[in-house]
């Protein structure tokens, strides 16, 4: 049975919520309704936090994860162990790698994974620019820390071939993660020990 909403502005605010990945319209009724009954400055807050958001976050020029600056706060840090670089899928995967405590090289964010079935192909994903940058010279290891899904292990696979002519160390984390999972939901001890006991790949 269909909802029935007693105002057509409810239901619009319903209809935008329920967007969200992981919202279905009870969620995005209840939260709807939270802010209904909120201050009017904090849902305007809110509002304003959202749209500036959109407006001026940016991406790092070098690993394309999400930044303030030009450069994001990892890339700048002198501290970090720039001859190493993680390759990951997303921003939420460096979020989880950095949650293990057990990286301190730097990252590149894909920004997605090759999926023929989703008509996401290499030339959709940072892997050009990944290559520039070991084409740069100083880099010892790029470590692929992929989910282990079949569409992981295709990006593997390709990225090792567009690194063969390179001398850099291929390496990917270990099994420990799940075949099949995301490896933002893997637990962080898990994760670290993926890290740590990463193996050369062998799919070159």
């Amino acid at each position: 049975m269909t909802q029935q909403y007693p105002s057509r502005l409810l239901e619009n605010a319903v209809q935008e919520f329920s967007r969200l990945p992981g919202i279905g319209r009870k969620t995005a009724l209840r939260l709807v309704l939270h802010l209904l009954r909120q201050e009017t400055d904090d849902v305007e807050r809110f509002s304003n936090t959202m749209t500036t958001l959109k407006h001026e976050i940016r991406f790092c020029r070098c690993c394309h994860n999400i930044s303030d600056e030009e450069l994001c706060p990892i890339c700048s840090n002198e501290r970090r162990d720039a001859s190493v670089i993680c390759v990951v899928e997303n921003v939420q995967d460096v979020m989880a790698v950095e949650n293990t405590q057990q990286f301190n090289g730097l990252y590149h964010v894909l920004g997605g994974v090759i999926s023929p079935m989703d008509g996401i192909g290499p030339g959709d994903l940072e892997i050009d620019s990944l290559v520039s940058r070991v084409a740069e010279g100083g880099i010892n290891e790029v470590i692929l820390a992929l989910s282990p899904t079949m569409e992981g292990d295709t990006t593997n696979f390709f990225i090792s071939r567009k690194l063969a002519s390179f001398d850099v160390e291929l390496s990917i984390i270990a099994r420990g993660v799940s075949v099949g999972n995301e490896l933002e939901y893997t637990d962080e001890v898990t994760l670290g020990r993926s890290i740590l006991n990463r193996t050369p790949f062998a799919g070159k």
